[in-house]
């Protein structure tokens, strides 16, 4: 069984001295660790492609469950740990529940991995 790591609010974007700046803390390394553990599974990061190929904000899980060809049940699931993560924000409208990438928190991460990626 996979080794869980702890809960800790990933609601705002990692932020922290890039990776290649030095050694970082702990607690800076387990930011980053976390959010990478919620990109690592490969149906989160077709997730990810579908969500940034749509309209902001048009995407349902039923949407996306139909794409993948998965239950909503379990695009749920992924989309609950992308959410975890920081990556995904969800809105309820109505009976659906649309779903964005949050692009602020991809580019922190890109830039704590590699401070001249963005640039």
């Amino acid at each position: 069984m996979p080794k869980a790591l702890p809960v800790i609010d990933m609601s705002a974007p990692v932020c922290c001295a890039p990776v290649a700046a030095g050694p970082i803390s702990d607690a800076d390394a387990l930011q980053v660790a976390m959010r990478l553990k919620a990109l690592a599974d490969p149906v989160r990061v077709k997730m990810m492609s579908l969500l940034f190929s749509s309209r902001p904000g048009e995407e349902t899980s039923g949407d996306l469950a139909a794409v993948l060809d998965l239950s909503e049940s379990t695009v749920s699931h992924h989309l609950g740990q992308l959410r975890k993560a920081g990556l995904v924000i969800s809105d309820r409208r109505g009976m659906n529940v649309f779903h964005r990438v949050k692009p602020e928190a991809l580019q922190a991460l890109c830039v704590v991995l590699d401070p001249n990626c963005c640039t």
